[in-house]
């Protein structure tokens, strides 16, 4: 198994509406007002619509549950939701809350397991691939994500 690069992802994020604690943790939703999509063969802009219901849990870990769709380039409309770990440490949390210089990939556990779909003929190709990706926050905040297409 193999992983090759596929495009990056960037989405711009808004404060966090905080449902509250409960059984799970601390549930807070972050609407993506913004973001870009770069690679050779897809790139495109976030669309409207896309958000994070993020799960914080007491052991410094925050589950992603993300639902988003961006406009390629040439003008499709694709959907990616994924599920993901991302560890909260110090750095972290100061770019979330929009101070420090954020983090870089690998310096903390965030992961995501991306899905895409999409109806146009010429990215069909998406809706039977697997991907995974890597993350980082920076302030703003804006993550980064640089996504993988598992191969054999």
């Amino acid at each position: 198994m193999k992983l090759e690069p596929e495009f990056s992802y960037t989405a711009e994020l808004a404060e966090p509406q905080i449902v509250g604690p409960g059984p799970y943790g601390l549930r807070q939703v972050l609407a993506v007002t913004g973001g870009k999509v770069t690679g050779n063969r897809i790139s495109g802009t976030a669309a409207p619509g896309g958000g994070d219901w993020l799960l914080a849990g007491d052991d410094g870990y925050g589950r992603l549950d993300v639902r988003a769709q961006f406009y390629t380039d040439d003008g499709a409309v694709i959907y990616m939701s994924y599920q993901g770990l991302v560890e909260v440490n110090e750095a972290a949390a100061g770019a979330l809350g929009g101070v420090g210089s954020g983090t870089d990939f690998g310096d903390h556990y965030f992961v995501t397991t991306p899905r895409l779909e999409c109806g146009d003929p010429k990215y069909a190709w998406v809706n039977q691939t697997i991907f995974v990706g890597q993350g980082r926050i920076q302030p703003g905040p804006v993550v980064e994500f640089q996504v993988f297409r598992v191969t054999l």
